[in-house]
């Protein structure tokens, strides 16, 4: 035997119904407090500190990496032309 039970109502009739407590102030409270500090964070930077966090040692860390991506492409290229 099968019984379904369809229930229909809302979130919030839903919490009062099984007695959880009414979060939405807490959760307005909280995302506003997040929106502002997000957009402070995003206020106080400029494009020279992104620069400086990205790339802390200048760009001579991002020209010593590319040249280790080239080393270690050049060996694999070599490899290959070696077996032909």
């Amino acid at each position: 035997m099968k019984v379904r039970v369809d229930v229909d109502c809302t979130p919030e009739e839903a919490r009062a119904f099984f007695g959880l407590p009414d979060v939405k102030p807490m959760q307005d409270a909280m995302m506003s407090k997040l929106q502002s500090e997000m957009t402070k964070r995003f206020a106080d930077m400029d494009p020279e500190a992104l620069m400086k966090m990205w790339f802390p040692t200048g760009l001579k860390g991002w020209e010593d990496m590319q040249n280790a991506f080239w080393a270690e492409f050049g060996k694999g290229l070599g490899a290959k032309g070696g077996e032909k």
